[in-house]
């Protein structure tokens, strides 16, 4: 074997050690995340059932607001005479509360019954009423118009705490003009000490 032959295998082995020793570098792609079918229906099937679920939920407090305003409609009774801002009407729905003797503070036991009117009143905002003071028959005339003012202002001060705007209410005060119950003893007394709530509209 000649000198160049051997140079030129010498050569060759160590191009060979060179191409081995660098070894080419395996890029791997990496594929964008993507959802698979099960997920995408999964997905969208959980969006249409709550879309349904929030429909549902709207035709039911649609249908509650009507069932409302007719239980409403049906409670009202017009009264013979007029009220401060036009016709007036009762409604059962509406409670009254009662007064101690030449007392206009609210009692404790009483407060329930003004939260359960101003319930009402919250569910029907077009809705004024007209608070009417009442008294027993005991006193003078003037001292009872007084008395049942501050009965019916009490109330409307208090129905104004919670919630109910100033301009929906007025305040009248009958004295001991229109008593509930026309006896003369300590239980008619405690009836006509009261306080009187009737729609003036509606």
């Amino acid at each position: 074997m000649t000198r160049r032959s051997l140079i030129i295998i010498i050569l060759i082995f160590c191009f060979g050690l060179i191409l081995m020793g660098c070894p080419k570098k395996t890029v791997v792609k990496e594929e964008p995340s993507v959802q698979s079918t099960e997920e995408l229906t999964a997905e969208r099937a959980a969006k249409e059932k709550e879309a349904r679920e929030k429909e549902l939920a709207r035709i039911r407090e649609e249908e509650a607001k009507k069932a409302r305003e007719k239980e409403f409609e049906k409670s009202l009774v017009a009264k013979k005479e007029p009220g401060i801002e036009g016709e007036v009407f009762e409604s059962k729905l509406l409670k009254d509360i009662r007064f101690d003797f030449d007392k206009y503070d609210i009692r404790p036991g009483d407060t329930e019954i003004l939260k359960g009117n101003a319930a009402l009143l919250m569910k029907h905002p077009s809705v004024k009423i007209q608070i009417e003071g009442h008294c027993d028959e005991r006193g003078t005339i003037e001292y009872n118009l007084a008395l049942g003012e501050r009965r019916a202002n009490s109330v409307k001060k208090y129905l104004i705490s919670l919630g109910i705007s100033a301009d929906r209410i007025s305040a009248i005060s009958y004295g001991k003009e229109k008593p509930l119950d026309p006896g003369h003893n300590e239980e008619a007394w405690a009836k006509n000490r009261r306080a009187h709530a009737v729609i003036l509209s509606k």
